[in-house]
């Protein structure tokens, strides 16, 4: 009975390190693909966090393409994109608590469906390919108008830029660029990051 569970063990112990070899070379080629960023915008004390990856264009068509109009996108590649914010915001006008989110999109031709949702996920898609995204949890669904662009950009990027008192989260790639106006809500309480 012995040599039956050594075996039994071994065999085990075998298609686990075969398991965690196979997740890890999968994670290094997509990694390799979408290198992942985070940008970070601070401001006496406020302070604002993206998690992303950043695929490439490739010659491919993205917007109707690769990324379909009309369904939800992990905004990037690999993991859920996740934006943390230390203090209360205005998100287009709408209030969204200090914390942290995953951030999605619904691309359209001439809008974007953008959500805030406050669950963590584990990737930023399930086995059958379809968003992890669970709506239950969306804290803050925003409709933004999509701006068209003379050039291509060949890598997915997000990045902040301040105009007057406002602050734009802009998420661009291809010929289409998103401008998320943001602004601190004074009046609430900061929160660190962790």
């Amino acid at each position: 009975m012995k040599p039956v569970l050594k075996t039994a063990t071994k065999l085990v112990a075998g298609i686990a390190v075969l398991t965690l070899i196979i997740v890890f070379v999968l994670r290094y080629n997509t990694k390799a693909h979408s290198p992942e960023d985070t940008i970070q915008y601070e401001d006496n004390g406020f302070k604002m966090e993206v998690f992303y990856n950043r695929p490439y264009k490739k010659g491919r068509e993205i917007f109707g393409g690769l990324v379909p109009y009309g369904e939800v996108w992990r905004t990037g590649a690999n993991e859920a994109t996740t934006f943390e914010t230390n203090k209360d915001i205005l998100v287009d006008g709408s209030l969204l608590k200090a914390g942290k989110y995953t951030l999605w999109t619904i691309p359209g031709v001439d809008s974007w469906k953008v959500i805030f949702n406050s669950h963590m996920y584990p990737w930023g898609i399930n086995v059958d390919k379809s968003a992890y995204r669970d709506p239950q949890y969306d804290a803050l669904i925003l409709e933004i108008g999509v701006d068209k662009l003379q050039e291509d950009v060949e890598q997915f990027t997000i990045f902040f830029t301040k105009s007057n008192d406002l602050i734009f989260m802009i998420l661009t790639w291809e010929n289409t660029s998103v401008p998320i106006p943001i602004k601190p809500e004074n009046s609430r309480k900061q929160k660190p990051f962790d």
